[in-house]
């Protein structure tokens, strides 16, 4: 049995904070230099700022981008872990005293306000947090700092079952045609298909941070399928037209009702700040 702390998850939660704040992980870097060499005229040299800018945001620890973003936690857990909390706590309490640790430390923008009266909550909390079981001693923390120019970008759609493979990509073409330059290409696309409203946006979401639930299957092939018929839009680097318009896609896949077809498609931007820590 693995024992751990809800002072440990709030900890592991704020060093995750600052490896989002200020790198992309070595995956995106590499596709967006691979990307940058691709391109020619105005795409090129958008890509050589977008390079230049994390290579100055690593050096001098200054975020990679103004929007700091809104937290977004996936908590994986096998049934034999067992968390020691404080009195009063609990695992939501223990992670968002991560996140605000995190963003005090780094002086980080506060970004999450009252949806209504748009009051900031002064502390960028509450995060967005979802428990995923997993097997055996498991726990593995992982954020995702979402900047909201992408997330906007982002659609969910409850499609008929007739609709079927030609229907979803329809969808998912129109989606990154409507998001264009807003959502800050190259982007990186989380498809979530099946299950119901809410498991198919979270799947799309689980799918940007390489999160997977043991009833969700990974559509590779039609992944590299999709991919370069999304390039072909030509909306490219920020916008300026291009080969690279979509950096990477994953595509999650769920059983779902006879009388549905649930698709969400959930929008990155180049600066795709997601990194794990297992406990």
């Amino acid at each position: 049995m693995k024992k751990v702390s809800s002072g440990n998850i709030t900890e592991t939660v704020a060093l995750l904070v600052e490896r989002v704040s200020f790198s992309v992980p070595r995956g995106i870097r590499e596709k967006l230099r691979v990307a940058r060499n691709a391109e020619k005229g105005a795409a090129r040299r958008y890509l050589d700022a977008v390079l230049e800018n994390m290579r100055v945001a690593k050096k001098i620890h200054v975020p990679i981008c103004q929007d700091t973003g809104i937290g977004v936690v996936f908590v994986e857990m096998g049934p034999d872990v067992s968390i020691r909390y404080s009195k009063g706590d609990n695992l939501l309490t223990a992670v968002n005293r991560g996140i605000k640790e995190g963003y005090r430390r780094h002086y980080l923008r506060k970004s999450v306000a009252g949806a209504l009266d748009r009051k900031n909550t002064g502390d960028n909390t509450p995060a967005v947090v979802h428990v995923i079981p997993q097997h055996g001693e498991v726990l593995r923390i992982t954020l995702m700092a979402k900047g909201f120019g992408a997330e906007n970008t982002s659609r969910l759609a409850m499609l008929s079952p007739g609709d079927g493979r030609e229907g979803i990509e329809e969808f998912i073409s129109d989606t990154v045609v409507r998001a264009g330059s807003n959502a800050c290409p190259p982007m990186v696309l989380g498809v979530g298909i099946g299950g119901d409203f809410e498991k198919s946006a979270i799947m799309a979401k689980a799918a940007l941070c390489a999160v997977k639930e043991s009833d969700v299957r990974r559509a590779r092939a039609w992944e590299r399928a999709l991919l370069p018929q999304l390039n072909s839009l030509k909306i490219g680097p920020g916008g300026f037209g291009g080969k690279t318009t979509v950096l990477d896609m994953v595509i999650y896949m769920s059983p779902t009702h006879i009388a549905g077809l649930p698709v969400a498609v959930n929008v990155s931007c180049w600066a795709h700040r997601v990194a794990s820590m297992t406990l």
